[in-house]
């Protein structure tokens, strides 16, 4: 077990697909869907260095939430429970070919087509110059059953990273 309430770390583990949103200059929010990868501790996700404006945000404003709300997004069973997590996002780009890849098994394991992808990698070299987004969970709601007609269940984690 992780750092996240179990229905949590199920969710960020199962999806496909979530809701990332980072705050803007002007304190707007802009919400992107990305991949979750989730190592039981911290949430990864991974963007192009190229034109991407969120890692900009993110870098001005760490706060970021990171939201599963699909409950059907996944390679088999649906989820069961809605859940957001709220955090502190870090950009690492040090090396955009190499930085990222200590969650390439993530993802790999996510979304086993990646593999061959990573493999031709020389085909496609832009896409895989990439920023690793690492997310400190801080607050978690979970909205049980997927009801969102119910206030979600909230859980503060404390000394966390």
């Amino acid at each position: 077990m992780g750092t996240l309430p179990e229905p949590a770390e199920d969710a960020l583990r199962r999806a496909l697909v979530c809701e990332f949103t980072v705050i803007r200059s002007d304190g707007r929010p802009v919400t992107h869907p990305m991949i979750p990868l989730y190592d039981g501790e911290r949430i990864y996700l991974h963007s192009s260095i190229l034109f991407s404006r969120k890692l900009d945000h993110i870098k001005a404003n760490p706060k970021v939430s990171v939201a599963v709300t699909d409950l059907t997004a996944t390679h088999g069973e649906p989820m069961q429970d809605r859940v957001t997590v709220l955090g502190d996002a870090v950009v690492r780009e040090d090396d955009p070919h190499t930085t990222w890849q200590r969650i390439l098994p993530l993802w790999i394991e996510k979304e086993p087509i990646v593999g061959p992808f990573f493999k031709q990698r020389v085909a496609l070299p832009l896409f895989w110059e990439r920023a690793l987004i690492e997310v400190t969970p801080r607050r978690v709601l979970i909205w049980e059953g997927g009801r969102t007609d119910r206030p979600p269940a909230l859980h503060e984690l404390a000394g966390v990273g």
